[in-house]
């Protein structure tokens, strides 16, 4: 397990680019006639510190060689060891700005501070303008009731809606609020062009003292938790595909009552292609509902389907043309919204009941071998190779 444990933090230590390393280093260019003057680079500079969100590990890597370029001109250092990967990202992202000069590395590190500020305070303008009541609560949903319908949307299209921790924990806190609402049906959707890009792995990125093995408990029993909320919600449980589904967004569909998609959507489940294994209940309800061999495509070999694929298996209920995939889709949905309530409460509970302890046992299960996964040697492996991937885009 040492060696776990070794290997875990170097890759950890490797996802996790603090925002507070560009600021550390020594400025050493002077003002120059065209570009981002120097006391514009300073200011963009601290304004970096007082940003609320963190935007990411691709966005910070332009950050760090934006300054290296501006501040030190094209990279001129030897490149680091293969097994030295926070340097080697770094020295990777600064090698990919070539020769663009010092001035237009100021002017694009302004540029992009810049426009991360206006769109963080333009998140903030719309949270402090939604009404109360209507998902005010919420920092990475957008919650609301109309015309007998509860709609969670997964509101971080800049991120393409990636799940991350405090995600999970609102979601799984929207899901118990629609269950005692006076909504008839729950509908989720995704913010943007993108319904959910599955897990935001930097989110799991923050290790705690204890070290991996408690890290994975914790994500473990956040999970459990997360799944079981959709085994257990009452109503009917509607998914609006509105774009690319990825990972957990997709393996939980199993648990949905309806799913519409546009045919714009796809279902991408690349749990072995990341050293981990399947979840959401899917080892169980994707067998049941497309059949072994077509499973075994998504869950073992990483197939990626389209929403006619999907629709044709099962998995999707019904897909609809881009151009008129809203309007559809709502007009449906206010028609279920106006069926009697307790007579669809009712009738779910008949159908979930056959099977809800068959989904608690599976849950349990998958959630037992991710623990395991996620402290394995093999698939740390895989997420360091992915986000070393990633870093060379």
């Amino acid at each position: 397990m040492a060696g776990v444990a070794q290997r875990s933090a170097a890759v950890w230590r490797f996802i996790k680019l603090r925002r507070s390393s560009a600021p550390s280093l020594t400025f050493h260019t002077t003002a120059a006639p065209m570009g981002a003057t120097v006391e514009e680079f300073e200011e963009a500079k601290s304004k970096l510190s007082t940003m609320r969100s963190d935007p990411g590990n691709e966005v910070k890597l332009k950050i760090y060689a934006l300054f290296k370029q501006a501040t030190q001109g094209p990279c001129n250092t030897p490149k680091p060891g293969m097994l030295d990967f926070i340097n080697k990202a770094k020295w990777d992202a600064w090698k990919s700005l070539g020769s663009i000069s010092q001035d237009q590395a100021r002017q694009q590190y302004c540029d992009l501070i810049g426009s991360m500020l206006k769109a963080e305070e333009g998140s903030s303008a719309r949270a402090a303008a939604q009404p109360a009541g209507v998902g005010a609560a919420y920092q990475t949903l957008l919650v609301s009731t109309e015309e007998n319908i509860t709609t969670i949307t997964m509101n971080r299209p800049a991120k393409k809606n990636a799940i991350t921790t405090e995600m999970y924990k609102e979601i799984i806190a929207a899901l118990e609020q629609a269950a005692k609402d006076d909504s008839a049906i729950t509908v989720f959707t995704g913010a943007g062009d993108f319904y959910c890009s599955g897990n935001d792995l930097t989110s799991f990125t923050r290790i705690p003292e204890a070290g991996m093995e408690e890290a994975a408990k914790q994500g473990a029993d956040l999970l459990r938790s997360y799944v079981r909320a959709y085994i257990d919600f009452p109503k009917p449980l509607v998914a609006v595909v509105n774009g690319p589904a990825v990972g957990i967004s997709v393996t939980v569909l199993g648990l949905f009552d309806l799913v519409y998609a546009t045919e714009q959507a796809s279902f991408h489940t690349p749990f072995t292609q990341l050293g981990q294994s399947a979840e959401g209940c899917s080892s169980y309800t994707f067998p049941r509902i497309m059949g072994p061999t077509k499973a075994n495509e998504m869950l073992l070999f990483n197939k990626k389907l389209t929403a006619d694929e999907a629709c044709r298996l099962g998995l999707v209920t019904e897909v609809f043309p881009d151009s008129c995939f809203l309007s559809e889709v709502w007009r449906r949905l206010r028609a279920h919204a106006r069926l009697p309530r307790q007579s669809l409460v009712l009738s779910k509970q008949l159908i979930r009941s056959m099977e809800k302890e068959r989904l608690y046992a599976v849950n349990d299960a998958e959630v037992e071998r991710l623990m395991e996964r996620w402290t394995s040697d093999e698939c740390i492996s895989a997420i360091m190779s992915f986000f070393q991937a990633k870093a060379k885009l």
